[in-house]
């Protein structure tokens, strides 16, 4: 079994349990966060039928940038 601790170990199409466990947090709140617009810290994502989707590069993009509430 592949880790996915690595970005580079990560498809590049993510399901919510894929960003769920790279990031350690629950899958509930990944899709809480893909409900938030992306002024307010949303996770920008995509459906497909009815499952939710998330771009690698979106998710590295939105890890790096600032949050607020957050010091730079």
């Amino acid at each position: 079994m592949t880790s996915l601790k690595y970005a580079d170990n990560l498809p590049d199409i993510l399901t919510p349990q894929h960003v769920a466990n790279y990031l350690g947090i629950s899958r509930k709140k990944v899709y809480e966060l893909c409900q938030l617009k992306r002024e307010h810290g949303g996770l920008s994502s995509f459906t497909i039928g009815k499952s939710r989707k998330v771009e690698k590069s979106v998710l590295l993009k939105w890890i790096s940038s600032p949050k607020d509430g957050v010091p730079k």
